[in-house]
């Protein structure tokens, strides 16, 4: 099995894979699982590590020579407001569901704990909405799409490189026909940890009584202000400093991630189009959100086919619509994480949330001068006019 942390991406297909359910999954300080073996039950017959698909060789013998490039978003302006950019996944899985199929995504469970769920009708699907910057577990997911496949259902399912990957090899590894299958890569900049997830929720309950609600990133300033928010009990919205964006919280494998390219494993890949003002600053300057759609395989060229009737898209150049996620890992030094880690071990949540979290006095102070600033230049130039000018900027 893994020898260092960072050989584990927590996909859980070797868990799956085995005959013998020797393999079980235990958490780290952090709440990140690893694969333990159970010595008396593993008979040494290496599937787990044929099946293990985090490693530079993983499979792309599907795909195209290069991937095609779009700018895409919804027709429907109200998909896009309840969507995280320009409502790619709606699109995608409304027509699988249109179908009779099954969907695959990210939900929550108890105390919004991110999980993999099985969606059936839009309204199932509609809980897979947004971004949840958290490792998700995988729970049953990996019987529960073989199952599915197995009964002939078309399925989509949706996630992290690493988890598409990991599914990928677990169906493979277990000879089952994957013509049905249909993949959608997510752009990923790492996974932080879900134990403190939760003590950060914990901790703004505390504050503020039961949360009914949580969105990882709020639309209500735009699509490109990044703002949690909390929803409590009532009518009352409260927004909070979310310092879970630090890679220094990510799972060690992220760090070395090695889907951080274009060779990727999905179908079709989506994620935020960050960066259109050098390619269609028209489809992205009203500000409520806007995808880039790689497609990867034959296979998901006739998907995006049978979706284009309720989309505005524009295809690009892929070397003009590249992002950090899609050329190299967001990381940390080893020092860096390893001092984190040691920190939250010895001093616990609330140490480590005032040492590296993003709501620290100075970067509060520059965040309020950085509003104070726009709402000036706003007053002064109006509205529409500051849009302009912060486009022009963008561009330079």
């Amino acid at each position: 099995m893994i020898t260092l942390p960072e050989d584990c991406c927590g996909c859980t297909a070797c868990e799956h894979v085995c005959p013998k359910q020797a393999i079980s999954m235990k958490p780290d300080a952090l709440g990140f699982f690893y694969p333990s073996v159970d010595t008396e039950k593993c008979v040494d017959c290496g599937l787990c590590l044929k099946t293990c698909s985090f490693k530079p060789d993983y499979d792309t013998s599907s795909n195209l020579e290069q991937p095609k490039s779009y700018a895409a978003k919804h027709l429907d302006k109200d998909e896009i407001r309840k969507s995280q950019s320009g409502a790619l996944f709606v699109a995608i899985s409304d027509w699988v569901l249109e179908q009779g199929g099954i969907v695959y995504g990210v939900g929550y469970g108890e105390h919004f704990k991110a999980q993999y769920k099985r969606a059936a009708t839009k309204i199932e699907r509609d809980e897979f909405r947004g971004s949840k910057y958290v490792q998700a577990e995988p729970g049953n997911i990996f019987e529960l799409v073989y199952t599915d496949l197995t009964e002939g259902k078309t399925v989509l399912f949706t996630g992290c490189p690493c988890y598409i990957a990991g599914i990928k090899s677990f169906l493979i590894a277990k000879h089952c026909d994957v013509s049905n299958l249909h993949l959608v890569d997510l752009i990923c900049h790492g996974v932080p940890s879900p134990k403190q997830w939760d003590e950060y929720l914990t901790f703004v309950e505390n504050k503020n009584g039961v949360a009914v609600d949580v969105k990882f990133r709020d639309k209500k300033f735009g699509w490109n202000t990044s703002v949690q928010t909390f929803s409590f009990d009532g009518i009352n919205y409260k927004s909070f400093p979310y310092h879970f964006y630090g890679s220094v919280m990510y799972r060690h494998s992220c760090n070395i991630c090695y889907f951080t390219n274009t060779r990727r494993v999905g179908d079709i890949t989506i994620g935020d189009f960050w960066g259109y003002e050098k390619n269609v600053p028209e489809m992205g300057a009203d500000n409520k959100g806007l995808s880039l759609v790689l497609i990867n395989t034959t296979k998901g060229q006739k998907l995006f086919e049978s979706i284009k009737k309720v989309l505005e898209y524009k295809e690009t150049v892929l070397e003009n619509s590249l992002q950090q996620a899609l050329m190299y890992p967001h990381s940390e030094t080893k020092e860096k994480i390893k001092a984190y880690e040691n920190d939250y071990i010895k001093h616990g949540f609330a140490y480590v949330k005032r040492k590296y979290g993003n709501d620290r006095f100075t970067i509060r102070c520059k965040c309020f001068i950085r509003r104070v600033v726009s709402k000036m230049f706003r007053m002064v130039f109006g509205k529409d006019r500051f849009e302009k000018i912060k486009l022009k900027i963008r561009k330079v």
